[in-house]
């Protein structure tokens, strides 16, 4: 409570300069028309800045179509923008929920402090009033008033009690004042901060959609049969009995995965050749920088070779790993992140898409064949924008997540309001610990 009083009394101490300062003039009286007239003007500007965004996005948009207008014949070119922007958008959104944690702690800690002094307010008050009562009657000065000499002492000695106690409570007073200025400070820079990495990421999403956008349209002039090949990937969803059911399914009775499994069938093969064969120069530097060559048509090292080096799908949190309880006597097969909404999900390697759809109570589920017999599994997303039998590379964006509303299996698992992204790797048909495949910062990353 002292702190209470002590804040009012250093708010009165500022109010009183200002109170003295030359007050300003009179606004002259406004007319009946005014009011409407302010309003009308105030509706001008609303819409001229509403104007202004207009233009600015437009203007943005017209930059990122001449952009693609420029690569969209150099696949290389096309395919290392989308690595480009799918990294700046993962970084912001990874800022983002870095800034948003910081924030929070903030904002507990200044509450703390609100609370701290609002507790204290009564005692204040009461220390105050006290010495207030001793300003207006003060103890009697021994040589005016001699005869009143026990006056003095008691007055003395109940002084002597008070002040210590008095002190401790304005220098913790004052020390939680400085805290919380500092705190309010930070809390302000923080969310200037975050409003410019939110202001970032709508860029970088809009470029990266508009990049996805060329990319897809690129390759479906090239596919005559798409919208068959979608209608049998929906029918084999609907019979798959399980994960490795629908795989088979998919690679026997659909072309475009079919073909995408022959593909990796034939890359093994040339990677086994290439062991038997000396080896080229430049072939320990591919190994040792497997993700640098953004024109590849095939994985440019094996999967099992990657341990260590493959990104996490998306930025987030880790709400669940391998092998956790899943709540029904058993243990979890992937792991699960939670994410932001509408985030972007990637490739963690280099494959061919195996299956993109809905599929059960998974949501929208992609399977990637990675070779040699290893699949990764992404579920849970809104959007699929890559299709059937398409090579993608790792870090290459592939999906996008939505907003939560929509509950799939995992998110209902642990209980989540966020959306949940859930990845499993499966080696010939087994799911397979994919912990020993991140890059180690990046896992660190998502636990927090």
């Amino acid at each position: 409570m002292i702190a209470g009083l002590a804040l009012t009394l250093a708010l009165s101490a500022r109010v009183v300069p200002a109170a003295r300062a030359q007050t300003p003039p009179d606004p002259p009286i406004a007319t009946a028309a005014d009011p409407k007239a302010q309003e009308l003007s105030g509706r001008k500007l609303e819409l001229r800045g509403m104007q202004d965004t207009i233009d600015a996005s437009g203007d943005q948009r017209r930059k990122i179509e001449s952009e693609i207008a420029l690569i969209r014949t150099d696949r290389a070119k096309l395919t290392a923008a989308l690595l480009d922007a799918s990294g700046n958008v993962s970084d912001a959104e990874r800022r983002i929920g870095e800034a948003e944690a910081r924030l929070e702690t903030l904002t507990g800690s200044e509450e703390a402090i609100q609370r701290s002094l609002t507790a204290r307010r009564a005692v204040i008050a009461e220390v105050l009033a006290a010495l207030q009562r001793m300003g207006r009657r003060p103890p009697p000065a021994l040589l005016a008033a001699p005869e009143d000499m026990l006056a003095a002492i008691r007055t003395s000695m109940m002084l002597g009690s008070v002040v210590p106690e008095m002190k401790a409570e304005a220098e913790a007073l004052a020390a939680d004042l400085q805290d919380l200025l500092q705190l309010r400070a930070s809390i302000a820079a923080e969310r200037d901060g975050l409003a410019g990495d939110v202001q970032k990421l709508r860029a970088d999403r809009l470029r990266l959609a508009a990049l996805v956008e060329a990319r897809q349209s690129a390759l479906a002039a090239a596919e005559q049969a798409l919208g068959a090949e979608r209608n049998r990937v929906a029918e084999l969803a609907k019979q798959a009995a399980s994960l490795k059911d629908l795989i088979a399914r998919m690679e026997a009775e659909v072309a475009a995965a079919a073909r995408g499994a022959a593909e990796a069938r034939k890359a093994d093969e040339a990677r086994k050749n290439a062991i038997a064969a000396p080896p080229p120069d430049g072939r320990l530097k591919t190994a040792l920088a497997p993700f640098k060559d953004p024109g590849r048509l095939a994985p440019a090292t094996a999967f099992i070779e990657t341990k260590g080096l493959l990104p996490l799908p998306a930025a987030g949190s880790l709400r669940r790993s391998f092998g956790a309880p899943d709540g029904f006597g058993g243990a979890e097969k992937g792991i699960m992140i939670a994410t932001r909404n509408e985030a972007t999900v990637v490739s963690p390697s280099d494959g061919w898409v195996a299956f993109a759809g809905p599929y059960r109570s998974y949501g929208q589920l992609l399977i990637v064949n990675a070779g040699q017999g290893y699949y990764i599994i992404l579920a849970g997303m809104e959007r699929i924008n890559v299709n059937v039998g398409q090579f993608v590379l790792a870090g290459e964006p592939v999906a996008t997540m939505g907003d939560g509303a929509a509950k799939t299996a995992a998110a209902i698992a642990i209980g989540a309001a966020e959306p949940v992204l859930y990845v499993e790797f499966r080696k010939d048909g087994a799911a397979i610990d994919p912990g020993p495949w991140w890059v180690k910062p990046e896992l660190q990353r998502v636990r927090g």
